[in-house]
């Protein structure tokens, strides 16, 4: 009975060489696999996160479109106006200047003359600032674009990576 014992142990002690390498390959797999997943894994949040950061840049760039087209737009009011306030300066410099008008006329029209001068001076302010908020306008949505642009390329670099790695035997992407 006793020699039966120590037999059956010492069998399952034994090992044959195949499997202990059989083990060894399973077990290198095993890791390279986990490896494998967690490159994966990372390439794809990396991937996530760079269109989060997309999306919120092209809305970033959206409104830097939209603040421009206003600025742009205001502009192109003063602009109108102050011709049309110029137009009305002429007319009225004319009647001024021509002595067939009756003298309580021209005072009044004088007066008006006045007013729209004025209102030029107003006018070619605002303008002067309008054309410096178009001008800052224009600069931050070329900044954005850049930026926008810049995500794209990272995007694209990514996806590359990703589609050259997933083309390699056993390839991870990096």
């Amino acid at each position: 009975m006793l020699g039966l014992l120590l037999f059956s142990t010492a069998c399952f002690g034994e090992t044959i060489p195949g499997d202990s390498q059989t083990l060894q390959a399973l077990l290198s797999e095993v890791r390279q696999l986990r490896q494998d997943l967690q490159t994966t894994t990372i390439a794809g949040q990396r991937a996530q996160i760079l269109i989060y950061r997309l999306q919120g840049q092209e809305a970033a760039v959206a409104r830097a479109s939209q603040r421009l087209e206003e600025a742009r737009e205001k502009l192109a009011r003063t602009q109108d106006e102050r011709k049309h306030v110029a137009a009305d300066v002429k007319q009225r410099e004319e009647f001024i200047s021509n002595m067939e008008n009756p003298a309580a006329e021209r005072k009044e029209v004088e007066r008006m003359l006045f007013q729209s001068k004025t209102r030029i001076e107003s006018l070619d302010s605002q303008e002067q600032q309008l054309q410096t908020r178009e001008i800052d306008a224009e600069q931050q949505l070329r900044a954005e674009e850049v930026r926008l642009s810049d995500l794209r390329d990272q995007l694209d670099r990514l996806d590359k990576a990703l589609e050259n790695a997933s083309r390699r035997p056993g390839g991870s992407p990096q």
